[in-house]
């Protein structure tokens, strides 16, 4: 089957023989006339004088001299309008301008669709609430217009006090003088829209008569489908003038069954306006031949993307046969774009796989996007509140574009870290100079925000050029990004002066990002040869032998909602305005069109569900297999999801594991009571932190983490006691009493020394650290109510820190090894020495055995026990004193459960726990010979609790 395009080229060369020179093309897009071109030269064979090729836009943009207005002039000329208009109302509470936008984009898409659409806005909007008047005043209507139009008003009487409608009825009476004096004052300053110039040719009103130049059928439309009113008169006009020609891709397949929505414009443009088709209406492709249809069920977005490669099987062989590829993959959903790029080989052998894009390549996909968005967001805050979230500088730090060293980098980090600046002065970062200074300094005036950035963007593009590192889609994503911010900046200085004081810095940031967001560049390639990359829009008039259709999901493919608008539907129909119908029958025939003359066709849709898919293929798909007599084949892709197979990771125990192990035998290095049970609970985690010294890395914590309640706490707790300790060691009830006034301020110099490491520093806390502090004053209580009770009692030590020397048997000879602790608190209570250790989290009294604790592949490890048992032989060696009991303070559960640990054979304390701490020590001892045995490897625990909040899965294989 030949192609629309060149179906379109033989008919135009049958007619006008060597003197296209003088006609003019129009398309409803740019890309078919290349196409077109290319089966001009095969037909002719020799170089000749090329037609006229116009967009429908560019050719009606000549028919007047008036400039076509910009978005943004439009919306500053309405918002004058509007303004004007509630002060000759007598209002005086004007919106802001920044309120006003998101209304204005509203009213101007209303406008525009009336000028398209030829509709009288005085009418359209009049103050009707009678059904007599409407038969009276609109007979022009059909009966069912008339019906539509009348449930409209009907449902404003019947509730015409509330007063959300009340508002609606007072923004509608405005709206005709609002169309007139917006169109007015446009003109007063030469611009125009496209809508209303549309409208102006419609009605013959243009300034310049643009199609005099062109008779006998000179002036050719190409591949038109839906049209506005305005354009169907216009076209009509000029094909009775004999100026006009017009070729309309059809198949009778869609055209003459009324039922198929797919030919519901070509119908009007045929049957109601009158225009004719210089190509035969009665073929139909679809009919013509049984085809394979595919239809890929894949779950996940990528997945789609993912499918592509495989899909290019033939394709791959057609490049290595160097034969010509005529395959297009079409993105209903066009975010697919970046994923399908990166699926499809740059070659395959030696041969390179030619790759065009038609939809170009949006800035919001590229690190200058990223750059000048971070810029937005730090202007946000630095108006706000003059500082930067420590996140925000990060982002900017770590950013390819800003070309700070690599040594210069690490250096500010870990400065920010040191100082744990979750906010951060934005003088602490402006004096760093170069880029910093104009990237965080604060704009002081709304005037200058677009120039701001264009400063910020010009110093990185002159960088990027000087050290020539500046990519071609780079270079056009600058020179587009700079163009389009100038062009903002150009219409600003027109209107800001007037409103200085109106214009909030937030509503020109949030208009740099709009224009920003909308910035996209054509990428490199052969429009005529090679995998064509398109939008569904862009293949109007296009065909090719293969068609891949990626995203095809309902929802997608038709679009499941129009554009927001005041006119109600109601009235949309009343009036002829396009409604959800019109926007499925565009949908359906750009998907009919497209594959009625292609040999193969490949479906793919994501059947996953989630808040922007409904996981359905598209109705058109479920349409075609049913009434077409094409193969389906329906295939689904289940991604195969292979886990690793889990392992046993272990550390063998080599010469150098074994040199740092030696240092504690030699007592260069000291074992904690943390990291023997670290050890214990997962060996091999005793290895990563302790012999190979891996460490997290540090971060500003813009929380309070749970381990810093502890330290907060224990700092409280020891600033308390020393400081009744300094005056008297005795302890007692009345004496802690006294002391309490005194703990907020402790617990402040807590947030101070454990976020600053300065206890006079002064803290301002945010609202999730006013948490912490709530929680730590009450731990404080609930630890005071249980000292108040115990009391009185005698002070011995307060984070007391010792260490003592330990034997024990290894590698078949006697070791020695210090032994290290850090003794929250030690007190002498009616003759006995009593350990304290505080805790803040979910340990427990209760333990099964010491066996059990020290077993690794054990599920009941009850660490505080080997802690705090761990801290009393300390103690003991260093006191002399073989009568040391532990005690320990879980303050969640203390004030019910107590604060004495207790075995299945009763509590710990006179003879079981003299008889316990011998079975410690021996089970220490056993597991110190495991520990410094070097043919035994560091493993990972067969209990995967003991390691859940391991910060070293990734690195053992769990």
């Amino acid at each position: 089957m030949n192609p629309f395009l060149k179906e379109v080229a033989e008919d135009l060369v049958a007619k006008f023989g060597q003197n296209l020179q003088d006609c003019a093309i129009v398309f409803n897009n740019k890309r078919p006339a290349s196409y077109l071109q290319k089966h001009l030269a095969d037909i002719y064979q020799k170089p000749f004088w090329s037609p006229a090729f116009f967009t429908v836009q560019e050719f009606f943009a000549e028919a007047t001299s008036l400039k076509i207005a910009d978005h943004y002039t439009q919306f500053f000329t309405l918002y004058d309008c509007y303004t004007d208009l509630l002060k000759s109302e007598g209002l005086e509470k004007l919106p802001s301008i920044a309120k006003f936008h998101n209304i204005a984009r509203i009213i101007l898409g209303d406008f525009n669709q009336i000028d398209n659409d030829l509709v009288d806005a005085d009418k359209l909007f009049t103050e009707l609430e009678d059904i007599a008047i409407i038969n009276q005043q609109f007979d022009f209507l059909t009966a069912e217009q008339k019906e539509f139009l009348s449930q409209f008003w009907q449902s404003y009487s019947e509730g015409r006090y509330k007063k959300q409608q009340e508002l609606f009825i007072k923004m509608w009476h405005r709206m005709p003088v609002l169309y007139r004096n917006f169109h007015e004052k446009l003109a007063d300053n030469g611009f125009t829209t496209m809508a209303r110039l549309y409208k102006n040719i419609a009605e013959g009103k243009n300034d310049i008569d643009f199609t005099a130049k062109y008779a006998d059928g000179k002036l050719i439309f190409i591949g038109f489908n839906a049209l506005s009113k305005a354009e169907a008169k216009a076209f009509k006009r000029w094909q009775d003038e004999g100026k006009a020609i017009f070729y309309f891709d059809t198949d009778s397949y869609y055209l003459e069954d009324e039922m198929q929505e797919a030919g519901l414009f070509l119908r009007r443009n045929l049957k109601q306006i009158g225009l004719k088709n210089q190509l035969p209406n009665e073929l139909s492709y679809i009919k013509s031949a049984q085809r394979d249809v595919n239809v890929y069920k894949v779950q996940g977005q990528t997945a789609q993307a993912k499918i592509v490669n495989e899909l290019l099987a033939d394709e791959k062989e057609q490049i290595l046969n160097q034969q010509a590829v005529n395959t297009a993959i079409i993105l209903a959903d066009e975010s697919l774009l970046i994923p399908v790029l990166q699926t499809i080989p740059a070659r395959i052998e030696d041969k390179k796989v030619d790759v065009n894009i038609t939809m170009g390549f949006g800035l919001t996909n590229s690190s200058l996007y990223g750059l000048a968005d971070l810029w937005l967001s730090v202007q946000s805050e630095v108006n706000a509140k003059k500082t930067v979230q420590y996140q925000t500088a990060i982002s900017f730090l770590s950013h390819p574009l800003i070309g700070i060293s690599d040594v210069m980098r690490p250096k500010i980090i870990d400065a920010l870290i040191r100082e744990q600046l979750i906010e951060i002065p934005y003088g602490r970062l402006t004096r760093q100079g170069g880029l910093f200074a104009t990237f965080f300094e604060p704009i002081t005036s709304s005037a200058d925000a677009v120039k701001t950035l264009i400063e910020v963007l010009d110093y990185v593009l002159q960088r990027e050029l000087a050290s020539k590192k500046l990519k071609r889609i780079d270079a056009e994503l600058f020179g587009k990004t700079m163009q389009e911010l100038n062009r903002l900046q150009d219409t600003l200085q027109h209107h800001i002066a007037k409103y200085q004081k109106d214009i909030e810095l937030s509503f020109v940031l949030s208009l740099i990002q709009k224009s920003l967001s909308a910035i996209a560049v054509p990428l490199e390639g052969d429009p005529l040869n090679g995998i064509q990359i398109m939008g569904l829009l862009e293949s109007r008039n296009l065909n090719f032998d293969r068609v891949i259709i990626l995203g095809l999901n309902e929802g997608i493919v038709p679009q499941a909602s129009t554009g927001t608008t005041f006119i109600p539907d109601s009235l949309r129909r009343a009036y002829g305005l396009p409604v959800l119908e019109n926007q499925d029958a565009i949908s359906a025939y750009m998907f009919y069109r497209l594959i009625q003359r292609s040999k193969s066709i490949d479906f793919v849709y994501n059947s996953l569900t989630d808040e922007s898919n409904s996981g359905e293929p598209s109705r058109f798909i479920k349409q075609l297999e049913y009434e077409s007599d094409f193969n389906f084949h329906h295939k689904e892709l289940q991604l195969t999801v292979k886990t690793e197979l889990k392992r046993d990771e272990v550390v063998i125990k080599s010469e150098k594991v074994q040199q740092v192990l030696n240092k504690y035998l030699s007592g260069q290095k000291y074992l904690s009571a943390s990291a023997l049970t670290t050890y214990i609970s997962n060996p091999i985690d005793f290895f990563y932190k302790y012999v190979a010294g891996i460490e997290e890395p540090k971060e500003v914590e813009e929380t309070v983490e749970a381990y810093k309640v502890g330290l907060i706490l224990h700092d409280v707790m020891e600033q308390f006691y020393a400081q009744l300790k300094a005056i008297d060691p005795e302890i007692t009830a009345e004496r802690i009493k006294e002391k309490r006034d005194d703990i907020p301020k402790l617990i402040m110099q807590g947030f101070a020394q454990v976020l600053y490491e300065n206890r006079n520093v002064h803290v301002q806390l945010n609202g999730m650290q006013k948490v912490i502090y709530a929680i730590v004053l009450e731990y404080v209580n609930i630890i005071l109510k249980q000292d108040t009770e115990d009391a009185p009692f005698t002070l011995i030590g307060l984070e007391q820190k010792g260490n003592v020397s330990f034997n024990f048997e290894a590698n078949g000879k006697q070791q020695q090894i210090k032994l290290f602790g850090i003794i929250d608190r030690v007190d002498l209570k009616n003759g006995v020495y009593r350990i304290v250790d505080y805790k803040t989290g979910s340990d427990k009294l209760k333990y099964s055995s010491i066996e059990e604790c020290f077993d690794t592949d054990c599920g009941n490890i009850n660490k505080a026990l080997v802690q705090t048992l761990f801290y009393t032989h300390v103690y003991e060696q260093i006191s002399k004193n073989e009568n040391v009991e532990p005690n320990l303070y879980i303050v969640k559960t203390m004030s019910k459960d107590g604060i004495t640990f207790s075995g299945k054979n009763g509590v710990l304390r006179d003879e079981f726990l003299a008889s316990e701490k011998l079975l410690f020590l021996n089970a220490l001892k056993l597991k110190l010979k495991e520990l410094f045995d070097y043919n035994i490897p560091f493993r990972a625990s067969q209990v995967p609790g003991n390691y859940v909040y391991s910060i070293y899965t990734t690195l053992f294989g769990r």
